[in-house]
């Protein structure tokens, strides 16, 4: 990914720029990183992998080629479009691995389960919102770029000695699977007069149970408490919450529902 097409995805977040058609320079994912992306990322031949910024194709080419997986590659060069096609009909996986010309802003993601990226930081957050929509559990690839404060689950630094911008030559390839969202009040069995009270921060979160108070981390529908004696996971599952395992002053709890308070209040 290769950045024609994250040059003018930046340039959409100025609004008399956004349509520029001068040429931008064309700066390829080194392959040992696109490896690297799609490994983390562990895509099987049950994803649906969405490039954005596809530049000559190879990130969707090696999904589908390596990996068996499906892909779309979207970018906004034609040219460069034209050539990703080329690539894959060379390959041999011209039928799972698709091209089109579009504006990433536009393209709808909702088919993805996974995303991967090589744009700008003011990209990244812009396109923020729209990937945490996301059904829980897809997961999201940028190379060396993060996404602010929305901190990620792993990142691996590897070499890159023919890297072609930069002083370093190294490059980071940083992993975020979207969470469910949780943040809110979730009443428990009446005859247990249960509130659970999350106040979620991306795949983090704080958690009160009765009088208990604990940290939450969300792994796509699983939520998980990090540290103490008092142990908990759940999951979210038809809009509830599951209690699958509790220990400590939670271990009452275990094999309970939530069901999320309606009007701001559980039933008294």
């Amino acid at each position: 990914m290769k950045r024609s097409s994250a040059l003018f995805a930046a340039c959409a977040l100025c609004a008399t720029v956004a349509r520029a058609t001068e040429e931008v320079p064309f700066i390829t994912t080194p392959d040992e990183v696109t490896v690297t992306m799609l490994r983390m990322a562990a895509v099987t031949p049950r994803d649906f992998v969405i490039d954005l910024g596809s530049g000559d194709g190879r990130i969707v080419i090696t999904a589908a080629r390596r990996y068996g997986a499906r892909g779309l590659g979207v970018e906004i060069v034609p040219d460069l479009v034209e050539k990703s096609r080329e690539n894959a009909k060379r390959a041999g996986v011209a039928d799972r691995a698709l091209f089109r010309e579009q504006d990433l802003f536009k393209t709808d993601l909702t088919a993805a389960s996974v995303i991967t990226m090589y744009l700008l930081p003011e990209v990244n957050l812009q396109l923020r919102p729209a990937l945490l929509a996301l059904r829980p559990g897809t997961r999201i690839v940028s190379h060396d770029w993060d996404m602010g404060d929305w901190k990620p689950d792993r990142t691996e630094t590897i070499d890159v000695p023919d890297k072609p911008i930069g002083l370093e030559k190294k490059s980071r390839v940083h992993l975020w699977t979207v969470p469910a969202k949780v943040d809110g009040l979730w009443c428990g069995p009446k005859s247990k007069r249960g509130e659970l009270a999350i106040r979620q921060s991306f795949q983090n979160a704080a958690a009160r149970l009765g009088e208990v108070e604990f940290p939450l981390v969300i792994a796509a529908t699983r939520l998980k408490s990090t540290e103490g004696k008092d142990r908990i996971a759940l999951e979210l599952a038809d809009g509830r919450l599951r209690v699958i395992a509790a220990a400590g002053r939670l271990a009452p709890w275990n094999g309970a529902r939530f069901s999320r308070a309606k009007g701001g209040a559980c039933p008294a």
